[in-house]
């Protein structure tokens, strides 16, 4: 990955950048506030990365939850990262070894919109241009961390409600996307099968996800015909 790779990448991450220093530097205030010291912020985005599951595991955390817990709301919440993991094989082809590990560690919610609405430029390597997206994002996401953090041990307030700020940035995105993107039957049958699901499960431990999610993925398959057409060129948008 050499400079030319970093500059083309770079500012495709601009609006990740700006999010994830906010929403970092909420996560790590949320941490000092429950009582962590600023290293227990920058190991979990190290090792965890993932924002709503950080989020959460705050909570988690500082009641002692069990592991049973953990692991069932964890899944619950990280099981769309198996639609992002489908949609990418195609990207994720010709990348090999444990950068294509890293990269599928890496492929959060806003990673995973960068990476299926760009196409590397003219003279850079597809595979070395998406490994920088997903790196450079991850490096924006410790630092916000790290930042609140230190900030949250320094300065203490009243955190209630600052957790909203990730929900926030899922709604800059899905208005990003619906903006970008003229095909918007995907978002009808997401929001579709999520109410479907809610309505009939409730809304008790977020147990109406998967579900939402199943009928989601089986509706996105059946649909990918039209959405995808053959003649619309893989080889030539991505490099391959």
């Amino acid at each position: 990955m050499n400079r030319k790779t970093l500059a083309a990448a770079f500012p495709h991450t601009v609006p990740v950048l700006m999010g994830y220093l906010s929403i970092g530097i909420v996560f790590g205030w949320m941490m000092s506030a429950a009582g962590f010291v600023p290293l227990w912020s920058a190991a979990m985005s190290l090792t965890i990365y993932a924002g709503s599951g950080q989020y959460l595991g705050v909570d988690l955390l500082a009641n002692a939850s069990p592991l049973t817990d953990v692991a069932f709301l964890t899944l619950i919440i990280n099981f769309r990262h198996l639609v992002y993991g489908l949609s990418m094989l195609e990207k994720f082809r010709d990348i090999k070894g444990p950068r294509k590990l890293y990269m599928i560690f890496a492929l959060t919610d806003e990673t995973y919109a960068l990476l299926s609405g760009v196409t590397p430029p003219e003279g850079v390597e597809a595979k070395d241009f998406y490994f920088a997206i997903s790196f450079m994002d991850h490096i924006y996401w410790i630092a916000g961390s790290i930042i609140g953090a230190v900030a949250g041990a320094l300065i203490t307030i009243n955190t209630e409600g600052i957790d909203f700020a990730m929900t926030a940035l899922f709604i800059v995105i899905a208005v990003e996307q619906w903006q970008s993107n003229d095909r918007h039957f995907p978002v009808f049958l997401g929001a579709g099968a999520t109410l479907l699901s809610l309505l009939w499960l409730g809304p008790e431990g977020g147990r109406f996800l998967i579900p939402a999610l199943v009928i989601l993925v089986g509706g996105l398959l059946l649909a990918r015909p039209r959405l995808d057409p053959p003649a619309a060129g893989l080889k030539g948008g991505e490099g391959a």
